[in-house]
């Protein structure tokens, strides 16, 4: 189970509708399974499709986290036209099993959590608002 604050569901949901019809994308931090902040990323590749983040923007996300002595614990992004699933592009981008993916369907308005394994296997997390 990954714990939210509701305030920080509301934030990725805004950003998505705010970025419609491009992917929006960031990082959440906190510290174990609990968020405590959203960092909003630039989707470099500006798709409908897929997303990349501006290496400059992922390293201050990265000194950010471990300023507050916490770390990224899960990337999110938007699906603008379909459900929030891990695609076969995000499953194929997913290297990093210690952090959880964040889906936010715009269509649906559904906000999704999963983790991956170094096989590649995906499993839903839930999410408790905070």
């Amino acid at each position: 189970m990954i714990s939210i604050p509701i305030k920080i569901i509301e934030q990725i949901a805004e950003h998505a509708k705010r970025d419609y019809p491009i992917e929006a994308c960031g990082y959440l931090t906190g510290k174990d399974d609990v968020v405590s902040d959203i960092i909003k990323m630039t989707n470099t590749d500006k798709s409908n499709e897929h997303f990349s983040f501006d290496p400059k923007e992922q390293f201050q996300a990265v000194k950010y986290a471990r300023s507050r002595g916490e770390r990224l614990i899960a990337v999110y992004h938007s699906h603008p036209d379909t459900p929030a699933r891990m695609s076969r592009e995000d499953i194929r981008l997913a290297n990093d099993t210690e952090i959880k993916y964040i889906i936010f369907s715009v269509k649906d308005n559904v906000i999704k959590c999963f983790e991956i394994d170094k096989d590649k296997n995906v499993a839903e997390i839930p999410i408790r608002g905070i």
